[in-house]
């Protein structure tokens, strides 16, 4: 099986997002075609729609493991809380390496982005950002949950 880490690295390298980036390394692994877990997964880039919030490589761990062991039945409290439960502990395995899970304080800026546009992606934009290396990160603890 390919290295799904360098995937979602690859996938971020040519212009998608860190969102994109972490779930569509694994999307077909649990049955999801590349085009909808793009497009499923879009708007949670920039720490959601570039608001700065959490993680968009963080929310897709969580995505992932929803896809793979999501609850269904409103009912079934058990299976809701075994789906947080699960979040929490990849969320704390992220905060062990990063101390935060939230993009602004990751990038260290403050606040939320004055423009829904993103960055232009250059070789100084790619060099002067963590994102590859909290990309590779997020893609190793969902590894070990899928």
């Amino acid at each position: 099986m390919e290295n799904r880490e360098d995937r979602a690295v690859e996938l971020f390298t040519s212009g998608y997002n860190c969102a994109q980036s972490v779930f569509a390394a694994y999307a077909d692994l649990l049955g999801m075609d590349l085009e909808t877990a793009l497009k499923l997964s879009c708007p949670m880039g920039g720490g959601m729609g570039r608001m700065r919030e959490v993680c968009g490589a963080v929310s897709s761990m969580a995505l992932l493991s929803g896809l793979k062991d999501g609850n269904t039945d409103p009912k079934n409290e058990e299976a809701k809380k075994a789906a947080y439960e699960r979040v929490r502990i990849m969320a704390a395995a992220f905060l062990e390496e990063h101390k935060t899970i939230l993009c602004r304080e990751l990038l260290g800026i403050e606040g939320m982005e004055e423009s829904a546009a993103p960055s232009v992606r250059t070789p100084e934009y790619y060099a002067s950002r963590p994102c590859v290396k909290i990309i590779r990160s997020a893609a190793r603890i969902i590894a070990g949950y899928l």
